[in-house]
């Protein structure tokens, strides 16, 4: 028997109505993996949370990579800060490829949307879970569910077990809902933002070569046949 479908968008939205009646505004320890995925969800959530944005992504397989993303994060932050009604932090994590590597051994052949990937959400999510407990966050969630390729019910699920293992509150969410994918866009476009066609890894890299390769070939034999 199937379980029943979460609207994740709708308890986020029923969350942000309990805590505007609080006194004090509640921290927030927001994984981002990019500025691009994080623009959205700092517009959104700074309303109501004093966010902190940790930036920690093993995945990432090359080093420019990751300091391209590193960079641009910290530099969006800081453009929007000026406008944001909540002020918006960055906490920047160790980067060490081999935690990410270790993680889906075994995994590597599996295709991007496969348990290779939620393994890597599991990485990403335990470690901003633990760093919100140590440092006493109220919440802690990701950016992730921005993405139309990432499995918003997976990331929530790891997410409340994190709760429940380590007593930090996780923030249910599904980014994309209500528009929140087409609004990135916008902001990526407005800020001029450098948005990747791959999540980071080598896997997805090449899978995105792949696939690159194959409507070239389409696209070949097309206008041959015309």
């Amino acid at each position: 028997m199937n379980k029943p479908k979460i609207n994740y968008q709708s308890i986020l939205e029923n969350t942000i109505k309990e805590i505007k009646g609080l006194e004090t505004t509640p921290t927030l320890l927001l994984h981002s993996c990019c500025a691009p995925c994080g623009s959205y969800v700092l517009e959104y959530l700074a309303e109501h949370f004093a966010i902190t944005v940790y930036y920690y992504n093993p995945n990432i397989t090359f080093d420019d990579e990751y300091k391209k993303r590193y960079i641009e994060q910290q530099e969006f932050i800081e453009r929007i800060n000026k406008t944001s009604k909540n002020k918006i932090s960055f906490l920047g994590g160790e980067y060490d490829t081999q935690e990410f590597y270790e993680k889906i051994k075994g995994y590597e052949k599996i295709r991007e949307g496969g348990e290779r990937c939620f393994r890597c959400y599991d990485l990403r999510l335990t470690q901003t879970a633990k760093i919100a407990n140590q440092l006493n966050f109220n919440y802690f969630t990701t950016a992730l569910s921005i993405s139309p390729l990432k499995n918003s019910v997976k990331i929530n699920e790891i997410g409340i077990r994190l709760e429940e293992e380590l007593g930090v509150k996780f923030l249910r969410a599904d980014f994309k809902k209500k528009n929140g994918y087409k609004r990135s866009i916008e902001i990526s476009k407005d800020h001029n933002l450098y948005r990747q066609d791959y999540c980071g890894c080598i896997y997805s890299k090449n899978e995105r070569e792949e696939w690159e390769q194959i409507k070239l070939k389409k696209s070949i034999i097309k206008e041959e046949l015309n």
